[in-house]
């Protein structure tokens, strides 16, 4: 890997990482979908498994669609008017880089609960691999996994 040590103007890209998963919560903590949408890359795709236990993805759904910024801004913000934010506890457990340093994925245990305005619950709770990759000089979110719970898996702690 190329030493970056040395070029102040160039971000270390576990730094990076770091900084779009505490953006990203920054993002639902104040409910601004703009702070959202603006660590998303544009070929951005997200699964969404039915439930935490859904670890086969033939299970799964992609409810938004490809990126698209207008269409999924809509929708976030259909949720933030629509719910009150109770908690949105994340906790990043790690980050890896690729040799090249230009790919790179985070993983990442989330407890957030929404509630309507007629007291119904969203809860999402579980365990997600983010992916990120360079653009540029930056870096965006381009895959995530649906949240699950990987309690039962050998091998997990629990």
């Amino acid at each position: 890997m190329p030493d970056r040590s040395q070029d102040p103007g160039v971000e270390e890209p576990e730094t990076a990482i770091r900084e779009l998963v505490e953006r990203e919560t920054r993002a639902w903590d104040t409910q601004d979908v703009e702070l959202l949408l603006g660590i998303l890359h544009p070929d951005m795709v997200w699964p969404w498994p039915p439930h935490a236990q859904a670890h086969d993805p033939a299970e799964w759904a992609l409810e938004l669609g490809r990126f698209d910024r207008e269409r999924w801004k809509r929708g976030w913000q259909e949720l933030f008017d629509s719910h009150e934010l109770i908690r949105n506890r994340r906790r990043l457990v790690k980050i890896v880089v690729s040799a090249e340093g230009d790919g790179g994925f985070a993983v990442v245990d989330v407890d957030t609960l929404w509630r309507s305005a007629d007291g119904v619950d969203v809860h999402w709770q579980g365990r997600a691999c983010k992916i990120y990759t360079k653009v540029g000089d930056g870096w965006k979110m381009i895959f995530q996994t649906g949240l699950l719970d990987y309690g039962s898996c050998a091998g997990t702690p629990t």
